[in-house]
């Protein structure tokens, strides 16, 4: 079958993006091949197209257990058999799945680079037609890549396994030393390699000094209408901002990691056919998702890399059509900034104290605990030991990322509940108990099939419509167990971890002390490239952008917000008016620039410029008040 042919059976296009359809033909060829292809190129259908061509099993290394899912339930609804190993899945199960690959025909095996390291999982794949070996999110192999995994550097047994296998990898943001590392650590024999122009024309990129950010995001919202998202920093500010906006009379919603699997569908859903107009979310949004005519993204806080603002940044315009994307800052971003990401690094020998104190908070003996799975309360842990726990959270990220343990949070709906009795039995109780009666029946008007299987339950959705306190709701959750009216499982943790070594304290660590090293050293240069980014008004964004990807150019965007200054700056007469304007006004009194703006109905862009220009001629100052006065 033809590749074309393929793509309009299962996907119902009738044309390849550009690269597609090359980077395809090389797979076939049998020829190692390295893609880079920008956000919302159609990275899968490179890898997928060939393994649906050939005879065989696709095996597809990521790093990333949402995407892994969410490929393999798009494949499923196509009538494409794919499995994916994720983290938690019990040995049965796994072995059982491990089978399907061998005699059931699958075309596509999903699993982390940890999961590869299994002797079980490796020796069932050398049983395996495998067909073609694909890597996503490549740059993880690098050290210095965006979230650099050392487990990827294991891949590489994947082609002993299977040494006439051709190989595929594939990334989004690669700079040349990442790309030079990829295909050294994947043993690539005379690579093909394809790079896509990371230059996205259509997208205006700009960057807005306010002093007032809701203001500006309101400003910018009723300015660019259209599908937007909202980037912030963390969970409380997708609330509170989707709140802001609501109020405001705006279509909006919020998503973010905590949320449970049935609500980030359900918001995906409203947020992908229209229902609402905005999302404000966490960076946990938007992987994988493919909508086309997305017009403006704008990150209320800095984001963390150059890397990771491109990807999002990027989800805008992929229907070709003018988008834009907007960072907002303030003076005090800068410091923010650094103290969220720098100032929380954890130092080698901390790592090495939170290993020592996880094992005794576990009980884990010396020379023991490879492989075993324990539940894991985080608030608990850091003040039994006095642990600083934005630190200590990310020592364990670290101690994840380098495969020593498996961190699995679970946030809420840790708690399952069956009723056990008749409905007779249970009206009858209550009437000897009437003060349970409130907590089943919310329980009951919640979850309908309660009776009839395990449910589980959202214990802060239960105290809250019952209007008890949590103490309360458990004490009588507790009590209808005892009485067998209900079936109890609860966790008081948040988490799972899952010890990958045997325990050996110092000795485990040693070995990845260069690795965290390392990754502290990358991080100290994506916040400083992040910084530089937004502080230089001199040259073009998209150049920036560009230049820090490996792309020599000289050419202006003439879009975006520095090119936009440098026409204004040369245009004396709206300039002059400008400020003007602003002397008119400030005669009368003082005003911060959120009032000027609002009376002059000009672009932030000329007001600052005006506002500049007039405090460079000593004309206005700035009070401590944040508003400006004549002199």
């Amino acid at each position: 079958m033809h590749p074309i042919e393929v793509l309009e059976r299962y996907w119902q296009h009738t044309s390849f993006r550009p690269f597609q359809e090359e980077i395809i033909t090389s797979v076939l060829n049998q020829e190692d091949t390295f893609a880079l292809l920008p956000t919302g190129g159609g990275k899968s259908v490179c890898f997928q197209i060939p393994a649906l061509i050939q005879d065989g099993i696709c095996i597809v290394v990521s790093p990333l257990i949402a995407l892994m899912k969410d490929q393999v339930n798009t494949l499923k609804e196509k009538g494409i058999k794919a499995i994916a190993l994720t983290s938690g899945m019990a040995y049965k199960d796994l072995d059982t799945q491990l089978d399907n690959c061998i005699y059931g025909n699958y075309k596509f095996l999903y699993l982390s680079p940890e999961r590869l390291q299994q002797t079980l999982v490796q020796e069932r794949i050398q049983q395996m037609k495998v067909n073609l070996i694909a890597v996503d999110e490549a740059h993880c192999i690098s050290q210095w890549g965006n979230d650099f995994r050392p487990a990827y550097k294991n891949i590489v047994s994947l082609r002993q396994m299977h040494p006439h296998v051709n190989c595929i990898a594939l990334t989004a943001t690669a700079k040349h030393n990442v790309v030079d590392d990829i295909v050294k650590n994947l043993d690539f024999i005379n690579p093909k390699i394809f790079k896509a122009s990371f230059a996205r024309p259509n997208i205006v990129y700009n960057v807005l000094h306010t002093d007032d950010k809701l203001f500006q995001l309101e400003h910018l919202l009723k300015t660019y209408t259209g599908t937007s998202i909202i980037y912030v920093r963390n969970r409380r500010a997708t609330i509170q901002i989707n709140d802001f906006l609501n109020a405001k009379g705006f279509s909006s919603t919020f998503y973010h990691g905590g949320i449970t699997n049935k609500e980030k569908q359900e918001r995906l859903q409203q947020w992908s056919n229209g229902q609402k107009e905005i999302v404000v979310a966490t960076t946990a949004f938007g992987m994988g998702i493919d909508k086309a005519n997305v017009r403006t993204v704008i990150h209320f806080n800095l984001p963390e890399s150059l890397e990771s603002y491109y990807q999002e940044a990027g989800r805008a315009g992929r229907d070709g059509k003018l988008a834009h994307a907007i960072i907002l800052k303030q003076h005090i971003d800068e410091d923010h900034l650094r103290k969220q990401f720098l100032s929380t690094l954890p130092s080698v020998a901390f790592v090495k104290t939170v290993y020592n104190k996880l094992c005794n908070y576990f009980q884990i003996s010396y020379g023991e605990g490879e492989n075993t799975m324990h539940q894991f309360d985080f608030k608990s842990f850091c003040s039994h030991y006095k642990l600083n726990a934005s630190i200590t959270y990310n020592a364990l990220l670290l101690l994840d990322r380098n495969a020593v343990i498996t961190l699995m949070q679970h946030f809420n709906f840790r708690t399952k509940i069956q009723f056990t009795t008749t409905n007779a039995v249970l009206f009858n109780y209550l009437e000897r108990h009437l003060d349970l009666n409130v907590l089943v029946k919310v329980l009951l008007r919640t979850y309908g099939g309660i009776f009839d299987y395990e449910t589980k339950v959202n214990l802060s959705l239960v105290i809250k419509k019952a209007k008890l306190s949590e103490k309360q709701v458990i004490e009588q959750l507790q009590r209808l167990e005892k009485d067998e009216v209900i079936s109890l499982q609860m966790a008081n943790t948040d988490s799972e971890i899952t010890l990958l070594k045997p325990r050996e304290d110092a000795i485990t660590i040693n070995p990845i002390a260069r690795n965290i090293e390392q990754q502290h050293t990358l991080k100290h240069r994506q916040i400083e490239s992040v910084l530089t980014y937004i502080k230089n008004d001199s040259v073009c964004r998209s150049q920036q952008l560009l230049r820090y990807f490996g792309e020599k150019t000289n050419q202006d965007c003439g879009q975006c917000s520095v090119c936009k200054a440098k026409v204004l700056s040369t245009d004396a007469t709206s300039i002059k008016t400008i400020k003007l304007q602003i002397i008119n006004h400030l005669e009368k009194q003082a005003l911060s620039s959120r009032q000027l703006l609002e009376h002059l109905k000009c672009s932030e862009q000329v007001l600052i410029l005006g506002l500049s220009e007039l405090i460079e001629l000593k004309k206005i100052k700035l009070t401590p008040a944040n508003t400006y006065t004549l002199i």
